[in-house]
């Protein structure tokens, strides 16, 4: 095994984990006006809506599509809007965990799952009336559209193989 050096933000460590994939593109140099275009969509998407939420929201969505980049930036944004560890940690087994949500939390999840995986080809009723119950109209359709906007970045990070771990809390804000 070979050691390389490797500067994680300021920190040197020896490594003998794997190289950094680059990134295919950086699709905003390339598409500015979509990029600028997307960061006013997400910006006015999220508003009024817990910042915690928006961050649950994400990173679930995050991960169902397997955009490490958008994982790794959510995970950050999250701690640094005050999220614990240990509800981040338990996202992925959200359903066996429902303890550690509120059941406003909890519809908000299951929403940003159907959404996310289309596999029926729509979001069922009882999914989308249940959060209904727990956000009033003018909040539900800013969380559809939270979670319209992640599942777009998730795909242009994904697609284009964005590089995660450079990022801190706030780059972006």
């Amino acid at each position: 095994m070979s050691t390389e050096t490797t500067t994680d933000h300021s920190t040197e460590y020896a490594t003998d984990h794997a190289a950094e994939r680059p990134a295919r593109m950086h699709w905003a140099k390339h598409a500015p006006e979509v990029y600028k275009a997307m960061v006013r969509l997400d910006t006015t998407a999220k508003q009024g809506l817990d910042p915690r939420l928006v961050e649950l929201v994400r990173l679930r969505a995050s991960a169902l599509n397997h955009c490490a980049f958008c994982l790794d930036m959510h995970t950050k944004d999250a701690l640094a809007a005050g999220e614990s560890v240990q509800r981040i940690v338990q996202l992925p087994a959200w359903e066996e965990s429902r303890h550690f949500y509120t059941r406003k939390e909890l519809a908000a999840i299951e929403l940003t799952e159907a959404v996310t995986v289309l596999t029926d080809g729509f979001v069922p009723d009882e999914v989308y009336e249940k959060a209904a119950e727990h956000f009033e109209e003018t909040e539900l359709a800013q969380l559809i559209a939270t979670i319209a906007v992640i599942n777009a970045w998730n795909r242009f990070g994904v697609t284009t193989r964005a590089v995660p771990g450079h990022y801190q809390a706030g780059d972006f804000a």
